[in-house]
């Protein structure tokens, strides 16, 4: 398990000189007259846009796309990681625990679930906003993410990755009852996939 940790810690170190790439590149894309991903790289006449340095702008557009797929590999391995160490603590757990202890049933487990993140910033129009969160929530379960295999906002942020688009299940706690809602984190006029 040591060693899968430190496999983590060199994936997630890899992503952050991923994400660190990009935002670099985009500045590069913005230095040229804010031109973006999809700005037209030719003017009405179907000339090269002269107010622009077209190779420039070529080469970094590649370069985002480029390492948005090496980025969304290595989500995709973070998260397959994180899975894979949750379910080693659990298999020793598991081993640890004397034969005689009854396993508890799902069923048991939800009533028994801790809070482990209190929800600080809900934006408006966000997917958060939009499935119901409020400021103040506590966290219970988000996902496969509980306060037993919690270990820090990467835990939740390789679930959101992996659950782009598709609805997630998360439990919360709000003036002491429990609520099941579900959200699904994708792109919006805000930052990141939530708000």
């Amino acid at each position: 398990m040591a060693a899968s940790m430190d496999d983590m810690k060199k994936l997630m170190k890899k992503r952050d000189e991923i994400e660190s790439e990009i935002k670099a590149l985009h500045e590069v894309l913005d230095s040229q007259k804010g031109i973006g991903m999809n700005e037209p790289l030719i003017d009405s006449e179907g000339y090269p846009r002269a107010d622009i340095d077209v190779y420039t702008v070529r080469h970094a557009r590649h370069k985002v796309i480029c390492l948005q797929n090496d980025y969304k590999d290595i989500m995709k391995e973070i998260e397959e990681g994180l899975y894979k160490i949750h379910a080693e603590a659990r298999q020793k757990q598991a081993e640890s625990s004397t034969e005689e202890t009854p396993s508890p049933t799902s069923e048991d487990a939800l009533s028994r679930l801790s809070p482990f993140l209190v929800i600080d910033k809900v934006d408006e129009g966000s997917p958060a906003h939009t499935c119901g969160l409020c400021v103040q929530d506590k966290i219970l379960k988000f996902g496969s993410v509980m306060s037993h295999n919690f270990q820090n906002l990467q835990n939740i942020a390789a679930v959101v990755q992996h659950s782009k688009d598709k609805p997630l299940s998360v439990r919360i706690l709000r003036n002491e009852k429990e609520f099941n809602v579900t959200l699904t984190p994708k792109a919006w006029s805000g930052r990141g996939l939530l708000g």
